[in-house]
């Protein structure tokens, strides 16, 4: 599951990168002078590494790089996966080509450690025979691409996850550090809180010492705005940041209703921007679907996890387009999944859910590797 699918998505990335990318010209070529910085993406074993090293990419290796400095955009990139980059890549100096190595061999060793803790939580939920169907999902998911990017989201899951399988299994202060570290990963991470607090209630004896591990969820969260506040004065300059990149808080839920009519008004759009949100839009749809789904199927804590970390972004529209990101939000929302597998199985029809799944990835992945903007 793990090396096919990241081979799969490394040699298509590869592919689309020597034949649409900037070499080709047009808007890859603009996009690339525009957003790319070659001395840290082309380090080293170029073009093998590069094609996986875009957009969201670049800003993480400018963090495990240089820190945040005065950039009030590098502060939306939370802290934990460039420490982690940092931490790989001092030992050989921090010298660019370190640090792009240390970004993929960050990524890659989360995803496989969140698909081992992913397996044994499917097989304790759901039974052994579809916990690898649940991974199969998972690691075929058109959004996948990022987990074998150097993207933070291999990392989240794994503590999401983690967070999961240790209160599950009655082992509440690993779950409570792994909440916490989640909020370090990516604000959403402190909204564990949530279903790790029904995980304890239903638990057959809560213990209020058990739950007060809990209250380390918040803690990462704190951590970063403690740090930001310190080093460069403003402790809310990540919530600040979301202006630099064109977010804003609105009414709950904003940004389904903002997505619908964008992708009424695809039609007049340019074209890319007009497929983008159409492209959006079904993963809205999808994304409610699966939250009903995981409610009616799975215990009540999945479900409280999927609609809260929904919740989120979809409060914090984009223009021009307001579901900006959706389906990196959906690939960490591994409880998804689990109710994909179940309902893919019951119809026979898991095989056909994978290939579409797969083709959906390999699309994804061709667009992002040569540099068109996707999610």
């Amino acid at each position: 599951m793990f090396w096919p699918t990241r081979t799969g998505v490394l040699l298509v990335a590869v592919f689309a990168a020597l034949s649409f990318g900037p070499s080709a010209g047009g808007l890859a070529a603009q996009n690339a002078l525009k957003f790319d910085t070659p001395e840290l993406t082309h380090s080293v074993a170029d073009p093998l590494l590069a094609p996986l090293a875009r957009w969201d990419a670049v800003w993480y290796l400018r963090v495990a790089d240089s820190g945040y400095g005065e950039s009030e955009a590098r502060a939306a990139f939370f802290p934990l996966y460039p420490l982690a980059v940092r931490g790989l890549a001092t030992p050989f100096g921090a010298s660019p080509a370190a640090l792009l190595i240390a970004a993929y061999a960050a990524a890659l060793a989360a995803f496989l450690a969140a698909l081992t803790l992913l397996h044994r939580l499917v097989a304790l939920e759901l039974g052994r025979p579809l916990a690898r169907l649940v991974l199969l999902l998972l690691a075929v998911f058109p959004a996948a691409l990022y987990f074998g990017a150097p993207y933070a989201e291999s990392l989240f899951l794994l503590l999401s996850v983690g967070a999961f399988y240790a209160a599950r299994t009655g082992r509440w202060a690993w779950a409570g550090a792994a909440a916490g570290a989640a909020a370090a990963t990516r604000n959403s991470g402190a909204l564990l809180i949530v279903p790790l607090l029904l995980i304890w209630w239903s638990s057959s004896r809560p213990d209020l010492r058990d739950a007060a591990w809990l209250l380390l969820a918040p803690l990462g969260l704190a951590a970063y705005a403690l740090f930001l506040g310190l080093a460069e004065g403003d402790a809310l300059r990540f919530v600040h940041a979301h202006e630099a990149w064109h977010r804003e808080l609105s009414w709950p839920l904003a940004g389904a209703w903002e997505g619908f009519q964008a992708a009424l008004d695809a039609p007049g759009d340019p074209y890319r921007v007009a497929a983008l949100n159409l492209i959006l839009f079904g993963s809205l749809a999808f994304a409610v679907v699966a939250c009903v789904g995981v409610f009616r199927r799975l215990p009540l804590p999945y479900g409280a996890w999927v609609a809260v970390s929904l919740a989120l972004p979809l409060s914090e529209p984009v223009e021009p387009q307001p579901l900006m990101s959706l389906p990196r939000f959906l690939a960490v929302l591994f409880p998804i999944f689990m109710w994909l597998a179940l309902w893919s199985e019951e119809r026979d029809a898991t095989d056909r859910v994978a290939a579409v799944s797969a083709l959906g990835l390999g699309l994804f992945t061709s667009w992002f590797a040569s540099w068109h903007w996707l999610a």
